[in-house]
This record gives C-alpha cells, sequence and structure tokens, in this order.
C-alpha cells in the first residue's frame, strides 16, 4: 500500500471505527431498508468516506447488488477504502468506486440515480453555507439521505471532575471556530441540516447514537480524550497549566480502564417517512 501523509489518521479511523459501529442507529437502517425497494443495483453515494468505515457497517445490511461511490478530497484514504469489500446481506456483489474531490460542491447531476446518499461523522465540520449546499443536492437527487455520528455537544465522563464542563465547553467553541474564513457549525450542524431537509419538504427522523467507551474501549476512550483535551486548550490557552494534573489523572484513569465516556451524536434520516 502506498503510504501518504494521512497515514495517522487513517489510524485514528481504523481505532474509532468498532466504536461506530456500535453507535450507529440500526432503527434507521430498518427504516431505510423498507423504502430501499426500487429497482437494482442500489447505487450509494457516501459523501466523506474516509477509508470506508460506512461501506463496511452499511453494505450488509442492505439487499440486492450495491454500487457504492466513495467521494473524499483524500486519495490516500480512499485507497485504503477499496482494499476490503463487503457483500451485500443477501451475498449480492458490492461494486466499489471512488472518487476525489471536494464533496461540498457536488451538484445534483453529479449524483444523478443514486438510490441512497450517506455519511458518517461529516456535518460536524462543515459551515452552514456547505451544510445548505450539500443538502439542496441530496433534495435534488430525491433519494433517502442517511447521516450518522455528527458531534452535538454532549460529553460525559465517570469518574466525574470539576473541570470536565469547562473543558466540554471550551472544546465546543473549539468545533465552531473559523478556519481559513470557514466558520463550522460544530455541535449545531445535525440540527442545521435537519432544518434544511425539512425546508425542502422531506421528512426526517432523528436518533441519538453515543459512543460509549469503557474498560474494553480504554485504548480509543485516552485518544479521544488527548483529542478533546488539545482542542479545548487550543481554543482556550489559559486551561494549559489548570488542566496539566487533570490530564495525567484522566490518561491514568483511561490506561487503568477506569474511564467511562459516553460521547453523544446524532443519526439523521431524510426522505423516509
Amino acid at each position: 500500500m502506498t503510504a501518504y501523509a494521512t497515514d495517522p489518521f487513517a489510524d485514528w479511523l481504523r481505532l474509532r471505527e468498532p466504536a461506530d459501529a456500535d453507535a450507529r442507529s440500526r432503527e434507521l437502517v430498518d427504516r431505510l431498508r423498507h423504502r430501499l425497494t426500487g429497482g437494482r443495483p442500489l447505487v450509494v453515494h457516501d459523501l466523506g468516506s474516509g477509508t470506508g468505515s460506512m461501506l463496511r457497517w452499511l453494505a450488509p445490511m442492505l439487499p440486492g447488488p450495491q454500487r457504492w461511490v466513495l467521494h473524499d478530497r483524500d486519495p490516500g484514504l480512499l485507497e485504503r477504502a477499496g482494499a476490503a469489500v463487503p457483500v451485500a446481506a443477501d451475498g449480492s456483489p458490492v461494486e466499489v468506486h471512488t472518487r476525489p474531490g471536494d464533496i461540498t460542491w457536488l451538484t445534483a447531476a453529479d449524483l444523478a440515480g443514486a438510490g441512497l446518499v450517506t455519511a458518517s461523522a461529516l456535518l460536524d465540520m462543515l459551515t452552514a453555507d456547505e451544510i445548505t449546499r450539500i443538502v439542496a443536492t441530496c433534495a435534488g437527487v430525491g433519494c433517502p439521505s442517511l447521516f450518522v455520528l455528527s458531534v452535538v455537544g454532549r460529553v460525559a465522563l465517570h469518574p466525574a471532575d470539576p473541570l470536565d464542563a469547562e473543558v466540554a465547553a471550551a472544546f465546543d467553541a473549539h468545533q465552531r471556530r473559523t478556519v481559513d474564513g470557514r466558520t463550522l457549525l460544530g455541535p449545531d450542524a445535525a440540527a442545521a441540516a435537519g432544518a434544511e431537509f425539512v425546508r425542502h419538504g422531506m421528512p426526517v427522523t432523528v436518533r441519538p447514537s453515543p459512543w460509549r467507551l469503557g474498560p474494553d474501549r480504554a485504548a480509543l476512550a485516552g485518544e479521544w480524550f488527548d483529542g478533546w483535551l488539545e482542542a479545548a486548550v487550543a481554543q482556550r490557552p489559559d486551561l494549559a497549566d489548570r488542566t496539566a494534573g487533570y490530564a495525567r489523572r484522566r490518561r491514568s484513569e483511561a490506561a487503568a480502564g477506569r474511564l467511562t465516556v459516553t460521547v453523544g451524536h446524532d443519526d439523521l434520516l431524510a426522505g423516509v417517512e
């Protein structure tokens, strides 16, 4: 496999994939499956596909032959995504195509023929304008859309610590930061996307999909905590000194399997009654 500069991010995606799979709403997949009764093969466009975790999770739950088109700006991640292809629920083949590019400028013509548009852990990294464009594109295609694992600003750590709430607030502010002229929606993104779908006349169903990280996922809890705190301190540098001892305690708890973390997400299904 070709080595790319995104390898550390790919490692993070691999570490989180089992927790993602456990968290995503299967109820929404059941609703979706009843709706997907049209022609075959089913064409699925996966936006911001990364290394293909949504493909590996969802394709085996949907029947019939499928043709997945994976969109991502990083060719290294797309190369990894095409390396392990599952089969459909009834054993039918799944065909995978990769398409590098900026998903925020896709049009309905780019997704023509789609029977489903999906994405995982994407919305909270977008701006209001980008979400407006993506929802308009999905509405223009006229097929169901399933957007899962959007961060919503609900985090609980056990055992609790007085600094948890302050760090969480700083992290949420970081998620809403402005980067290169782009003001991210962060934990407000899922609600914004839902409102946009409704504005386009599409029914929306939302279900919670929290990560629950306990002793069986100590490595992920530790990695998540490091990234969470790093983002909070980047937003509020004054927290650096005050959280030094806090960081040591939390890392020790995570390594020993004594830290339990619940990270809130929402899953959203649009276009299905």
